[in-house]
């Protein structure tokens, strides 16, 4: 299956990375700023250290070559943080690029009089339909615009969409009509109704996703942004403060090391990065081929407790496939195989297209040569299928119409048909009757198939702390074999859409965050209702409206990854914000003694790192706070490792790795920096 939704752009491609850099001069306006504080004020003060340089420039006066470095460095500590800002935003909208690029100018054949057999239709360009039209679809024609199929079964090629190779099966009514535009008819014919006007489709939202223009911050990313904002207010008041304390002590302190101090304390590191971490996080998302409409819903899945997953078409395929041939009144398992073969020939639903398919697979049968037999096609009235051949009367179809076909009661029927018949009923399975000339040989076993490595996906979830609930409007029995084959933790049997969205209420009323993956207008209220709607892309519109997720590849266990993201972009925003926190701390150490060690000597005790002169320190803190932000873009972009440990191993390793990480780098960091300027003699 594919992962991806498009090819990968590399973490620094060429063209992102000059793309890049050219948007970063751009988001050097003031009205972009504004939405990042701390960066901000850092260009604020970046603007009046330079403007200091100009008059010492024009004066002869102060220390220029100084302040000159403090100001290059404070403006490449924010065009960096504008940098990763614009490189997440840019793979994002390499994604869309690409998109937009099998996006093409589609000829639609509006049907003139929908309501009539007849196929009169007009030619006409997809951006001239209007909501309701009905369009002819034919063989290799491609799908103008998203719709429902009001009309036919087609087989459609969607790796345009979800990176899937293999056709699937759309067909009118259920829950496997909706189409979307782009797509590809490989075969048959369709009538499908436009229910997306130009420039509202499926396609079209996911382009303006990914190129951000739907991105709103998530009350988490609000919150730090609300505290960053606090703390820059706090340490700009700490920092007039100080002024004031060495303006006593007799120190007077220049407006570029004020400028200086008041950078390296407000928290530029998270502040420069936090963007970039929100805006990543949705692009990872959408490489896993999962759009998400809402970034709330991505940090909710970070914390989800309980998923329900609808059980048609999403645990399991949805249409019932054949597994197994049982022999009966003495016939062997593949003569039952060739006879239910031979009667599903003129079968044509999903159902009889499987029994020729496990029929030829596990028997190497063939079809007849030139035709020959009289074939009864499968009706919905007679439920049965078959042929004439050679002498033989070969049928197949529901128990309870082949028995009346041959005018025979259940109980009279051979010992090993009811067992088989009782056997696959209790396991949750249908049974088909097979005969021959008036006589039963044999059972067919029909079952919702569970795709694969469902089970072990499953495991994988619970092992994340995350319990998985199927839901069902199958009887308790049946229900009961399904969910104990696909591992999940519980089912709701016989349930109506009342009852998923009573069962997600009462799971938030305790205080639960939950997730629901589903595919049909039924599920529509429930994949509203949850913190995160993943909808499959193979489901009808009103699903995929209701969802603030869609799943292009229609794999429940997808939630799998999209928890990994959530959890990801929690787990690198609040590493980064440790580390930057812990890294502040030490660079009070490296500028606050430096400063004041003249007037106050007993601070000399707190110089741990020895630098040169106050000069050497202070520039030294300004190019680390630079430098170190680069060094982060990777990291911010690409994430934090997942590892499915508890919240205290995972407190544990944030205050190791990030906090005590963030205390020693700067300390060896700065004191590099401060031997490189020294001998360089910059200060």
């Amino acid at each position: 299956m594919s992962k991806h939704v498009t090819a990968e752009p590399g973490l620094f491609d060429a063209k992102i990375l000059a793309e890049a850099s050219l948007e970063a001069l751009r988001k050097l306006d003031p009205r972009k700023l504004a939405r990042n504080p701390v960066m901000f004020v850092t260009a604020v003060v970046a603007l009046v250290v330079t403007l200091v340089a100009a008059r010492e420039a024009a004066t002869g006066s102060g220390h220029l070559l100084f302040t000159i470095q403090i100001a290059l460095w404070l403006w490449f500590t924010v065009l960096f943080a504008n940098f990763a800002e614009a490189v997440a935003e840019g793979r994002g909208k390499a994604q869309a690029d690409s998109l937009r690029a099998m996006r093409r100018e589609t000829v639609a054949k509006r049907l003139l009089f929908p309501d009539t057999p007849d196929r009169v239709y007009e030619g006409v360009g997809s951006d001239d339909l209007e909501v309701d039209d009905i369009v002819l679809v034919e063989t290799g024609d491609v799908i103008p615009a998203d719709g429902e199929i009001v009309e036919g079964v087609a087989s459609v090629n969607e790796s345009a969409i979800t990176g899937e190779s293999a056709p699937v099966i759309r067909e009118a009514g259920g829950d496997r009509s909706a189409v979307t535009g782009g797509t590809t008819v490989l075969s048959d014919w369709i009538k499908v109704r436009v229910t997306a006007a130009p420039g509202s489709t499926f396609l079209d939202r996911m382009i303006a996703l990914v190129e951000g223009a739907s991105r709103q911050k998530t009350p988490n990313e609000l919150a730090l942004s609300i505290l960053l904002s606090g703390l820059t207010l706090v340490f700009l008041i700490a920092v007039v403060s100080l002024w004031g304390l060495a303006a006593y002590s007799g120190t007077i302190l220049s407006v570029t090391v004020l400028a200086a101090l008041l950078v390296t304390l407000i928290p530029t590191t998270i502040g420069g990065l936090l963007s970039a971490i929100g805006i990543a996080g949705m692009d990872r998302l959408i490489r896993f081929n999962v759009v998400a409409t809402s970034g709330r819903a991505v940090e909710a899945a970070g914390d989800v407790g309980t998923l329900l997953l609808d059980k048609t078409g999403t645990i399991t395929y949805g249409n019932r496939m054949a597994t197994e041939f049982v022999a009966v009144s003495g016939a062997t398992v593949r003569s039952v195989a060739e006879a239910a073969f031979l009667a599903s020939l003129a079968d044509e639903t999903p159902e009889g297209r499987s029994i020729v398919a496990l029929a030829k697979a596990d028997h190497g049968l063939k079809e007849p040569a030139g035709g020959r037999g009289s074939f009864v096609a499968f009706t919905a009235q007679t439920r049965i299928s078959g042929v004439d051949l050679d002498g033989r009367l070969i049928r197949k179809g529901a128990v309870d119409a082949i028995l009346r076909a041959i005018d025979l009661p259940l109980e009279r029927t051979p010992p090993q048909f009811r067992q088989a018949v009782d056997r696959i009923a209790r396991s949750g399975g249908t049974p088909l009757g097979v005969m021959e000339n008036g006589r039963l040989i044999g059972v067919i076993h029909l079952k919702d198939v569970i795709k694969p490595d469902i089970k072990e996906r499953f495991a994988a979830l619970r092992a994340m702390g995350i319990r998985t609930v199927m839901v069902t409007g199958d009887n308790p029995v049946t229900a009961a074999a399904i969910a104990s084959e696909a591992g999940v933790d519980d089912f709701i049997a016989e349930a109506t859409p009342q009852d998923k969205l009573a069962y997600i209420r009462a799971e938030q009323e305790r205080g639960r965050l939950i997730a629901m993956c589903g595919d049909g207008t039924n599920d529509a209220p429930a994949l509203a209702q949850a913190d995160v709607g993943v909808a499959m892309q193979t489901g009808t519109q009103a699903a995929r409206e209701a969802g603030n997720m869609v799943d292009l590849d229609s794999n429940p266990t997808k939630l799998i990854e999209i928890v990994e993201i959530g959890k990801q972009l929690l787990m690198t925003r609040g590493s980064l914000t440790t580390f930057s926190i812990a890294n502040d701390v030490a660079k009070y150490f490296a500028i606050i003694p430096a400063l004041f060690v003249a007037s106050y000597p007993e601070l000399g005790a707190l110089n741990v790192m020895h630098l040169a002169t106050p000069e050497s320190a202070i520039l030294s803190a300004i190019i680390f706070n630079a430098l170190i932000i680069v060094a982060l873009i990777p990291l911010a972009l690409k994430g934090v490792p997942y590892r499915a440990v508890g919240a205290a191993a995972l407190l544990r390793r944030n205050l190791v790795v990030y906090g005590l990480g963030g205390l020693v780098l700067p300390f060896v960091g700065i004191k590099a920096v401060d031997l490189v300027v020294t001998a360089l003699s910059l200060s």
